[in-house]
């Protein structure tokens, strides 16, 4: 049986929290569960608007699409999001230059499949943490070339600037994983304001050193604010084959 917890807190810096979740343990659509981490950005309130536009727009998609593939249905409706995204921006001045990273999960039949743009992120933990996305930065651009290794980019000036979002440009393109699951597997879907607060090993030992799912995921908050909580967090962790005994 499917367990999940998702949390946002507004962090220690900002004034307005402008990530947006979503989870549905139950089917929506032809997708048995949905799970989305959104981080909005653009002035004033529009990243608010951003991301919390873009998920209403992607799960209403998925609610009425007819297709069956799981991967066409996500494509569909984060193409559907950019557009209207887009065209909301245009009709209204304050909304201008909005747009939001989107990093989506669902499961089918013991396999993960997921959908991101930008720099949300999730990952798979066990006895070790994989970052089953890759992110749609600069940084992580100059990271591909060489031009930086992963330890000093985590404290490079340009570390925020994306390369892909939602209402970015009049096209957009996520990418597609699909991974088989394994007992004992769980699933962390974040934004970058937890990532960038907590090395991969901190958030392996949270994960991995007991409580409820409501505990850990409160945790990782916690330790994000305390390293600094310079941006909004959200956690959503999900333990997709919580009735199966781990492996040895």
């Amino acid at each position: 049986m499917l367990k999940s917890y998702a949390i946002t807190d507004i962090g220690r810096k900002r004034k307005l929290n402008q990530d947006f979740i979503y989870l549905s343990e139950e089917p929506i659509g032809n997708l048995p569960n949905v799970f989305i981490v959104a981080d909005g950005m653009g002035g004033h309130n529009a990243g608010d608007f951003a991301s919390r536009y873009a998920v209403e727009t992607i799960v209403e998609e998925i609610q009425t699409s007819f297709e069956k593939n799981p991967v066409t249905i996500l494509s569909r409706a984060i193409e559907k999001a950019n557009t209207l995204t887009r065209q909301k921006a245009y009709e209204d001045i304050a909304l201008a230059g909005m747009g939001t990273t989107i990093v989506i999960a669902t499961f089918i039949a013991g396999h993960l499949e997921v959908a991101n743009v930008g720099d949300s992120r999730l990952y798979i933990v066990n006895d070790s943490i994989r970052q089953v996305t890759v992110d749609h930065s600069l940084v992580e651009e100059m990271i591909r070339m060489g031009g930086i290794d992963r330890e000093n980019a985590r404290n490079h000036p340009d570390k925020n600037i994306i390369t892909r979002a939602i209402g970015a440009r009049d096209t957009v393109e996520a990418d597609f994983f699909d991974m088989e699951l394994n007992a004992g597997d769980q699933i962390l879907l974040c934004s970058d304001g937890l990532t960038n607060m907590i090395e991969d090993d901190t958030i392996l030992h949270i994960l991995n050193n007991g409580g409820s799912l409501k505990e850990r995921a409160e945790e990782l908050v916690r330790t994000a604010n305390d390293n600094g909580g310079k941006d909004n967090i959200s956690v959503i962790i999900i333990e997709p084959l919580s009735d199966e005994v781990k492996n040895d």
